[in-house]
């Protein structure tokens, strides 16, 4: 087994490669020589032969950084979810950073997060030199509801970042209801949830600034890669410039401008950043929306699969699944133990788990937790439903072409950490 597929069997991946592997690890034997059985990755990016001609395309048409395909991908990408701009940039992180400039976030700010998310939900909130404060989550979601975001709204508060947490879609209408006549920004960090709905529309069609992921993990991959939706077409021109060091006329303007006998000459009009997307990744992200649909239909078939064999294998666990007003994507299949089970068990869950060769790893973290923001943030009476979720859940496995056989072994792995 090679060090890498003894990461993934282990768990012991993280958000950086997230057992993101292009195929599935092979079998190797065991020590007495029979076939051992492969170990079991926390998922597989659904990439293939038509992902490697476009990227190859990009690479033979001399054209690599930012050019006429992330030009496509943000009309496509935009298009798809039924919003007016889309904004490429080279990963969520950065897309929920410009997103936050763009809704003004600034210094003196306050910005109101779910602490049951990961880190950068926190981190782009301080790239933009504002504070964080952070909202309890309706344990049924795992997202922010307007009744836990109420009283934390003050004169300082610019904007509320309202997370689809593993494509799970929170409710957008409810939170601009609150949030819109107060004059704050309500900002949609939709991570995860490309190929989401929200009462039967994309998520992201109905925000004012929706940020997107293409990490590895996502449904959508682009290898590393971001995208930012603007109801705002000002808004969109900005961060574009901002994506590229505040440049003017960034560098498929002026070579247009070239073909028509024209010289540009940029300049830059604030200080912006090197957020760009490549035309190689672009291309990529264009073969991959085209099966978007399918692979949402399939996440959904076997998020299904797994519900039937955990109600059957460990009453008394639940897999989060659909709120009444949307269809979530199914990006991670992530469970919640039963009453009781803490951190201490679920480690040792993981642990066996790992033992058994089929990765798994904790559920989406508690951030004001985290050494980082320990001490900072959390008002009033805490965070109970986010300490719960956080010490009490896990990710299985699931990825494109997992098959039933490997659905049941993950099960059954789990149904015999848990008793032990």
């Amino acid at each position: 087994m090679t060090e890498l597929q003894e990461a993934v069997a282990a768990g012991a991946v993280d958000e950086a490669t997230d057992g993101a592997t292009s195929r599935a690890p092979e079998a190797a034997p065991d020590g007495a020589g029979r076939p051992a059985e492969p170990p079991v990755p926390l998922m597989v990016p659904w990439l293939g032969e038509e992902e490697a001609q476009a990227a190859a395309e990009a690479v033979r048409s001399g054209w690599v950084a930012q050019g006429p395909r992330v030009a496509e991908f943000e009309r496509c990408f935009a298009a798809a979810v039924g919003a007016p701009h889309g904004v490429a940039v080279s990963s969520g992180t950065t897309a929920l950073h410009l997103a936050l400039l763009g809704a003004g976030v600034g210094p003196g700010d306050e910005v109101v997060v779910p602490s049951f998310s990961y880190v950068a939900t926190a981190n782009a909130v301080r790239h933009a030199g504002a504070e964080v404060v952070f909202a309890d989550v309706e344990e049924a979601t795992g997202n922010l509801a307007p009744a836990a975001v109420a009283p934390l709204l003050g004169p300082r508060t610019r904007a509320v970042v309202l997370v689809d947490q593993a494509g799970v879609p929170a409710d957008l209408d409810a939170m601009r209801a609150l949030c819109d006549p107060r004059g704050v920004a309500v900002v949609e960090d939709a991570a995860c949830a490309a190929g989401s709905l929200l009462r039967g529309c994309p998520v992201g069609a109905g925000a004012e600034l929706a940020a997107f992921s293409f990490h590895p993990r996502k449904l959508l991959t682009t290898g590393e890669g971001g995208m930012v939706l603007c109801a705002d077409g000002a808004v969109a021109e900005r961060l574009r410039r901002l994506r590229e060091h505040g440049v003017s006329a960034g560098a498929l303007a002026r070579f247009r401008a070239s073909g028509e006998g024209r010289a540009v000459v940029e300049s830059y009009d604030e200080v912006g950043f090197n957020y760009r997307m490549t035309d190689i990744q672009a291309a990529v992200g264009l073969v991959q929306l085209g099966r978007l649909r399918a692979a949402v239909a399939e996440r959904r078939r076997l998020a299904e699969a797994y519900r039937l064999l955990l109600a059957e294998a460990l009453p008394g666990w639940r897999m989060v699944g659909d709120p009444a007003f949307g269809e979530g994507n199914y990006q991670s299949c992530w469970v919640l133990g039963p009453d009781g089970f803490g951190r201490a068990r679920r480690d040792a869950v993981l642990g066996r788990m790992a033992a058994a060769g089929v990765a798994a790893r904790r559920g989406i973290s508690a951030i004001h937790t985290e050494p980082a923001y320990r001490g900072t943030g959390v008002r009033g009476a805490g965070l109970p439903a986010t300490e719960r979720l956080a010490d009490g859940s896990l990710v299985l496995p699931l990825f494109h072409g997992m098959g039933a056989a490997v659905q049941r072994r993950v099960v059954a792995a789990l149904a015999d950490a848990a008793r032990g």
